[in-house]
């Protein structure tokens, strides 16, 4: 039986379902929806003790988060933009990406990375956007060529986290076709239809 791609979607705030975790639930929908297997890491699954490199004692949520990222074929990583850059809670999930420095593919490596950064105005979704572009070429991924900024002053969400705007939906998805295209053509995984 052929391996279907492992996509998983990490970020999210402190407070579970924000714009965040919304935009990244439509990705990982459009990423089943082409026959992946998706996991959400969100708010509850990033609530890890700051992460300290001289400490390798792990909680088991820690422990599952790295276990998740070292099986992915292919990730979608979204965060808020705070004060300019990446909420804290997001930098510190992928500090822990560090316990992959030694496996045989470390960090990223080999994995395509969609992005997607809110904020409240463009300016801050864009910078937050431009800063995990860099932080995913630090860690060897691929960023996909299409990344996701969404003004959450505009109409995006319902309250059951259905996307209103039919752009940023459709963005959502080109992004969730990228990771799982890349994953499909890399090899990891092979498409299996619904």
């Amino acid at each position: 039986m052929a391996k279907k791609p492992y996509i998983i979607g990490i970020g999210g705030t402190t407070r579970a379902n924000s714009s965040t975790e919304k935009a990244l639930k439509v990705a990982l929908r459009a990423a089943d929806a082409l026959g992946a297997e998706t996991k959400l890491l969100g708010a509850e699954a990033l609530a890890l003790p700051m992460y300290a490199p001289e400490n390798p004692d792990r909680t088991p949520a820690a422990q599952q988060f790295v276990a998740d990222v070292r099986r992915a074929d292919g990730i979608i990583l979204g965060s808020p933009g705070y004060h300019g850059g990446i909420s804290g809670l997001v930098k510190n999930a992928i500090d822990y990406v560090e316990d992959l420095s030694k496996d045989a593919s470390p960090y990223f490596q080999g994995r395509a990375v969609g992005l997607v950064a809110t904020g409240a105005g463009w300016q801050g979704a864009v910078a937050t956007l431009a800063a995990l572009r860099s932080i995913v070429h630090a860690l060897r991924g691929w960023p996909t060529p299409l990344g996701v900024p969404v003004n959450t002053l505009e109409p995006c969400f319902d309250a059951e986290g259905n996307c209103v705007s039919p752009k940023l939906k459709e963005q959502l998805e080109i992004l969730a076709r990228e990771v799982v295209d890349f994953a499909l053509h890399r090899g990891t995984a092979t498409h299996v239809t619904r």
